[in-house]
């Protein structure tokens, strides 16, 4: 056996973690992203060690050098997964195999070192054990963030030849702070997220850092989300800012746009796939441009659109801006079909529609 395979966590309590009274009162109404658990999950990698120092410990700052190569070269990966709290106070997760997997095709897409899987889910699983009191009751659940950043001390244009991965862990509610019946999303016709060859199917930060403008630009127009075109032609629909898109038409159909290095392998987006097909709902991967996705919208053939991801889970689109104007999709809100893959697939990740396929993985 490796060394590597052999990776053991050692745990460092927390020890002062916070009180239960004030994580109860924090878990009223955590919001997305700004409350986070006690402990965090740590493992180093050096070229001559491998993968060594596991820890679970004390959620802290991180001593950094200010000639780190992350901070020059941005190499940086990260995932995002979901634990739910079960009625028997137990914990699970949804496919976290599949984040394990993409971690490692991101990092090689990024000159990083592979984690293994066993680490990737050793570390996941000891840190929710640890924090499980942190997942909120009824829809909330706790946001896991792994992450891998470059941490040599060196100014060059090399792959660095230290690494430090990290997971921390959220307490959230919903992604969208909005209450209306659907999303309304802006159009970018100046700005593209990736190009063939570059780091689109990667999850790394330069890629969110790019979409920023674009989102701010959707906002300034009163959108929740930016829709980004193909970067050639600027006509085929990619994804948002951060989620896969699917569309539905009235022939009960469904097309989401096909993975090919531009567009990010959701596992949600898998997820539906599948479970759409099971449903005998047919599923097209294929191009679909802005213009008729205007021209669906207005003829009716588009019934109705929808975000998916893991923060944003299943998310319908009811609005569409552009520098060309508007149009609306359906009546403007959800549709039965984009309710009917939702509450199947949260059924799944919430224990309450049974699971035939093995995605839901048990912490302990």
């Amino acid at each position: 056996m490796s060394k590597t395979q052999s990776l053991q966590f050692v745990r460092h309590p927390h020890p002062a973690p916070l009180a239960a009274d004030k994580r109860a009162e924090l878990l009223k109404n955590p919001g997305f992203g700004r409350v986070f658990s006690d402990h965090m999950a740590t493992v180093r990698y050096s070229d001559s060690q491998g993968w060594h120092d596991a820890r679970i410990e004390p959620r802290a700052p991180i001593p950094m050098d200010p000639a780190a190569a992350v901070l020059h070269y941005a190499q940086e990966i990260f995932e995002g997964l979901k634990a739910y709290r079960t009625e028997d106070g137990g914990a699970t997760l949804f496919r976290p195999e599949e984040n394990a997997r993409r971690f490692q095709q991101s990092a090689e897409r990024l000159a990083m070192p592979i984690l293994p899987e066993k680490v990737f889910l050793d570390a996941v699983d000891q840190l929710v054990d640890i924090d499980r009191a942190w997942i909120p009751e009824g829809d909330g659940s706790l946001y896991i963030r792994p992450f891998m950043f470059a941490n040599e001390i060196f100014l060059g244009v090399k792959p660095s030849s230290d690494y430090l991965f990290i997971v921390i862990a959220s307490s959230v509610g919903a992604y969208f702070k909005t209450s209306a019946p659907a999303v309304s999303v802006w159009v970018s016709q100046d700005y593209t997220r990736a190009a063939p060859g570059g780091t689109g199917a990667a999850k790394c930060g330069g890629n969110y850092a790019a979409s920023l403008l674009a989102q701010a630009e959707a906002t300034r127009h009163g959108c929740d989300q930016v829709v980004f075109l193909d970067a050639v032609e600027k006509r085929w629909v990619e994804e948002l800012g951060g989620m896969n898109v699917f569309f539905v038409f009235d022939d009960g159909s469904m097309v989401t746009p096909p993975l090919g290095g531009t567009i990010l392998p959701g596992i949600t987006r898998s997820s539906l796939i599948t479970l759409a097909k099971d449903k005998g709902i047919p599923v097209r991967e294929e191009p679909y441009s802005i213009q008729q996705w205007k021209a669906d919208a207005a003829s009716g053939r588009l019934r109705e659109a929808f975000a998916c991801g893991t923060a944003a889970v299943v998310t319908p689109i009811g609005t569409v801006r552009s520098p060309d104007g508007e149009f609306t999709i359906g009546n403007g809100g959800s549709g039965a079909r984009t309710e009917e893959l939702k509450a199947t697939l949260v059924g799944i990740q919430r224990g309450r529609v049974a699971d035939k396929y093995g995605w839901i993985h048990k912490v302990f």
